[in-house]
């Protein structure tokens, strides 16, 4: 069961770094880097202006911390 689980969450990391890869830059140099913006960029309905790419990044991320979760919680019984 443990190597069942191992396996799914390498699948889960190379996903998840893939998906991130093919993301694009929103914005160049330090700002973007520390995420400048303003206040009013991060009004209401901001889940419905995020990308699929973003949206597929956060589900796997997700998953990604369940998994790890869930091997930490096995690897103790």
């Amino acid at each position: 069961m443990k190597i069942v689980f191992g396996l799914v969450h390498l699948v889960f990391c190379v996903a998840l770094v893939g998906v991130i890869m093919l993301q694009h830059r929103k914005s160049g140099g330090f700002q973007g880097l520390f995420g400048g913006g303003t206040q009013a960029d991060m009004g209401g309905g901001q889940w419905q202006r995020l990308s699929a790419m973003t949206k597929v990044t956060v589900g796997l991320m997700g998953l990604f911390m369940a998994m790890s979760l869930i091997l930490v919680l096995i690897s103790y019984k």
